[in-house]
């Protein structure tokens, strides 16, 4: 990854960054990152210097075929976590304990708040649990990134990037949840670290916030599409039915133009007989 995938990814997009002081050069800390892009799962553990192990979707080590085993073999690899998001309990802790064992060995673990990658660019609400919980139980510093662009490169659903965008990733200064320490089980606490830093995101990308949950949004953002589909093909299917309409009351104009025109050449033939 640092080797060969960073060296490539300076050539091709010269990306920069901002604040890389803030990330301690030993000793574990916490990496809360935005989510624009499947492209930031690259950009970020490649061109820092220390190792980062983030959670990964557990379809990421499970899908099948060519592409699934390379994709699962990428993230294994690189030494990322699965964590099933169906919303089994059993997963979810399984996920948080993995991450405090990363933590507890003086290592980086990074996490998306969010959840899933933004759909539109904005900044969604963070989800209550694993960020949070790890904080307060390990006592580790939370560092807020935020990645710029990267949705740019890849935009969600591009398997081949964009070359000629220059992204960028800026590294705010630690966060401290020591004060919160032993209260992980308190959901107001929660929502309130994790609110924090969503906040701190939010002001390093810029981005707009938007107070409801990613999968939400893309719900939402699914279901309007489906509609507005809906809504251009019955419009297409009106404007066909028009069109067909109109060709027909044009044909039976012109037929009975030409019946006219006929009855009118007998007329005129009978009256030249007479």
């Amino acid at each position: 990854m640092k080797m060969i995938v960073a060296p490539l990814l300076r050539i091709f997009f010269r990306p920069w960054i901002e604040g890389e002081e803030n990330i301690p050069t030993e000793g574990a800390a916490i990496i809360a990152s935005n989510h624009l892009s499947f492209s930031d799962s690259f950009f970020f553990p490649a061109l820092i210097k220390r190792r980062v192990t983030f959670i990964a979707k557990a379809e990421y080590f499970t899908t099948p075929g060519i592409k699934g085993r390379l994709t699962a073999a990428f993230f294994k690899g690189v030494g990322q976590l699965p964590v099933d998001r169906s919303g089994v309990r059993g997963a979810g802790e399984a996920a948080i304990r993995s991450a405090i064992a990363v933590l507890d060995g003086g290592e980086l673990f990074g996490v998306y708040p969010e959840g899933t990658r933004s759909p539109d660019g904005k900044l969604y609400r963070g989800k209550v649990g694993g960020l949070a919980r790890v904080a307060l139980a390990t006592g580790a510093p939370v560092i807020p990134v935020a990645m710029i662009d990267t949705e740019k490169v890849q935009p969600p659903g591009q398997v081949i990037p964009n070359f000629g965008i220059r992204p960028g990733i800026r590294i705010g200064r630690p966060l401290d949840f020591s004060r919160y320490h032993g209260m992980e089980n308190d959901r107001f606490i929660l929502r309130s670290v994790t609110d924090e830093v969503m906040y701190e995101i939010m002001r390093l990308s810029g981005q707009e916030y938007v107070d409801i949950y990613a999968t939400a949004a893309k719900r939402q953002i699914a279901e309007d599409k489906k509609k507005a589909d809906a809504e251009r093909k019955a419009v297409q299917k009106a404007e066909q039915a028009a069109a067909k309409a109109e060709k027909a009351e044009e044909k039976a104009e012109a037929e009975k133009a030409a019946e006219a025109g006929k009855a009118e050449q007998e007329q005129q033939k009978g009256t030249g007989s007479a």
